[in-house]
């Protein structure tokens, strides 16, 4: 996988989002180079997310 590694920016950001969004037009093959291409910018956004857009638990009143 060439290219790939960590989100540290927001335009770096912006730019795995929009291309895991092709994923989501024509899904992988299952094993396939790009599933697996697919999986690891999930990963990524992910822990750019949990990272800069952390969601809080509401309190129960």
């Amino acid at each position: 996988m060439e290219n790939i590694r960590p989100i540290e920016t927001e335009a770096e950001y912006g730019r795995a989002i929009a291309e895991i969004a092709k994923y989501f037009e024509n899904e992988p093959e299952f094993g396939s180079v790009e599933a697996d291409r697919f999986h690891v910018l999930a990963t990524l956004i992910a822990a750019y997310e949990d990272k800069h857009y952390p969601i809080q638990a509401r309190k129960r009143a």
